[in-house]
């Protein structure tokens, strides 16, 4: 914990009856996506100032297109080999979007507060007590790094610069660069940090719609290459360098990687506080914001084959949107500077991720659920979370630097991705429960029908299994074993479950207390938790 009995008061809510039964439903600290709403709203938004449909359809959609999008398709190509099969899994990763968004608004509608998955599967697996709260910190601060984006920076800054070197220790180095500026701005200027990631989130949404449109005109013949005749036998194979080769663990990376990129839809979950009528307004606008969102990315994809090669397009890595570029508009200075714009778009997304992390970081601190809470949970000196912040950078150059030489982003995307699908497998499976369990008595203003409930288990059952099946062709095609990124990603989670056995067991056993959640209130009427050392009697 950290903390001692002395400072544990100051958290304890007056009049409270009782330490051993706090409610299972509490209200755990807000997720990296519920904090950068929060903190929007600190400065942006007033109580007053509630958001229709249009508004929050604009903002779910703001929030689900990411950088992802400009690089990960060429993880996905070079996985099935197949301009069809990776139109078509873009595809599914929308109608699987949409069953995980109906999961999610019911359980959001049924306990609208912050925090997303944690107050969900605490409703549902209460016992062990405090165990899924542990499982998901130790997802979020070890996982919860900016080391995708960052390098993704590191790769679009030398392309524009006209250099060809790969995804090599220069690339990183601009990474680290990155990611040390965004923690600097946020630990001493935090106002201007939040509004420069504000600013710089419009540039995903117009290059975007810019690669939509060029990728129309290439379509036409509007190019610098020839034609690359891509859609020819859509749905043939592709053998040979580059190239996953198929089967069932090419087309599960390549999922994880279009996962990856349409995550933020879980923003409908975190904006209930913002919008008027939520059950009304939510039901319209988070379905047409996942659509919108889908249709896009197909049209990008469609825009991307229209002008890339498959043998270029398979070997592009991180820099997509920059080849794209190059072949509809030439390598003059002008065309170089669009990939400029990429990489802005990566420094927005860094900023605000880091920013957001670190609050999570600690919030989880304040909560005393973290050693050195104290410590943690500092603003000193500068009314900033530096060190927090510090956590989260920490973590981030690690990532950033403890894979070998060679291409790197498609691992980071994949261990970022992955736990992911345990966790949202549980939170699916915990409402199948709900709906099965009269005792229970659940209740919501949204249902999710027993079909799309399944639908999405099993999707996350695959994502979760089928990494550990070798697969057909290489077990280094990319650059390193094919296991590493979920036997990290289980190993992750499996700590959660080792911290909370020395937090609530073995330390409380040899220190003699045991640990109790307590509500209390902030002055802005927020309900939060703080976990607190109750001794026993004779300690």
């Amino acid at each position: 914990m950290g903390n001692s009995p002395a400072s544990d008061a100051e958290f304890r809510p007056k009049g409270d009856d009782g330490h051993d039964s706090p409610p299972p439903d509490f209200a755990p600290p807000p997720d990296f996506d519920t904090a950068v709403t929060q903190v929007e709203n600190t400065y942006q938004f007033s109580d007053s100032r509630k958001l229709g449909v249009t508004g929050s359809v604009f903002l779910i959609l703001n929030k689900m297109i990411g950088t992802g999008i400009f690089s990960t398709p060429s993880g996905i190509f070079a996985a099935t080999g197949s301009v069809g099969v990776s139109l078509f899994l873009w595809i599914i990763g929308g109608i699987l979007t949409f069953a995980g968004l109906s999961v999610f608004l019911e359980f959001g509608l049924a306990i609208p507060r912050s925090g997303g998955e944690k107050n969900y599967l605490e409703r549902v697996y209460r016992h062990p007590k405090y165990m899924a709260t542990c499982v998901l910190a130790s997802q979020m601060i070890l996982l919860g790094f900016s080391s995708g984006n960052s390098l993704a920076f590191g790769r679009y800054v030398l392309y524009a610069s006209g250099s060809t070197e790969p995804d090599g220790w220069t690339a990183r180095g601009i990474a680290v660069v990155c990611i040390t500026f965004s923690v600097v701005l946020h630990a001493t200027l935090p106002k201007w940090g939040i509004r420069l990631f504000n600013v710089l989130g419009v540039f995903k949404v117009v290059i975007l719609l810019f690669i939509i449109f060029s990728g129309f005109a290439a379509l036409a013949g509007h190019r610098k290459v020839p034609n690359p005749h891509n859609f020819d036998h859509a749905f043939r194979l592709e053998r040979g360098d580059g190239y996953g080769g198929g089967g069932a663990y090419a087309y599960c990376t390549a999922l994880l990687r279009i996962v990856y990129s349409y995550k933020g839809w879980e923003n409908a979950n975190y904006v209930l506080g913002e919008i008027r009528n939520p059950r009304k307004t939510l039901t319209i606008a988070a379905p047409l914001a996942v659509g919108g969102v889908t249709i896009l990315y197909v049209l990008a994809n469609v825009a991307y084959f229209a002008a890339i090669p498959k043998s270029d397009l398979a070997n592009s890595e991180v820099i997509v949107a920059g080849l794209f570029f190059k072949n509809v508009f030439g390598d003059s200075a002008g065309a170089r500077s669009l990939p400029a714009f990429v990489a802005l778009s990566n420094l927005g997304n860094v900023l605000a991720v880091s920013f957001a992390h670190a609050r999570l970081n600690q919030e989880f601190a304040k909560e005393g659920l973290l050693p050195w809470s104290r410590f943690w949970a500092s603003n000193k000196p500068l009314n900033a979370p530096a060190t927090a912040l510090f956590l989260h950078w920490l973590i981030t150059i690690i990532i950033l630097l403890a894979p070998p030489a060679g291409p790197a982003y498609n691992f980071i995307v994949d261990l970022y991705t992955y736990p992911g699908s345990w966790i949202n497998g549980f939170v699916t499976a915990g409402l199948i429960y709900l709906h099965y369990s009269k005792r229970e008595r659940w209740q919501s203003p949204w249902h999710t029908y027993l079909p799309i409930a399944v639908l999405y288990l099993a999707a996350n059952i695959f994502l979760a299994i089928v990494p550990f099946i070798p697969p057909d062709g290489d077990w280094n095609a990319e650059g390193y074993p094919y296991y590493v990124f979920p036997v990290v990603g289980v190993g992750v989670l499996l700590l959660g479950v080792v911290y909370w056995t020395a937090w609530t067991k073995i330390w409380p056993a040899i220190g003699g207390y045991k640990i109790v959640a307590e509500r209390y209130v902030d002055a802005d009427g927020a309900e939060h938790i703080k976990y607190v050392r109750v001794y026993t009697k004779g300690n």
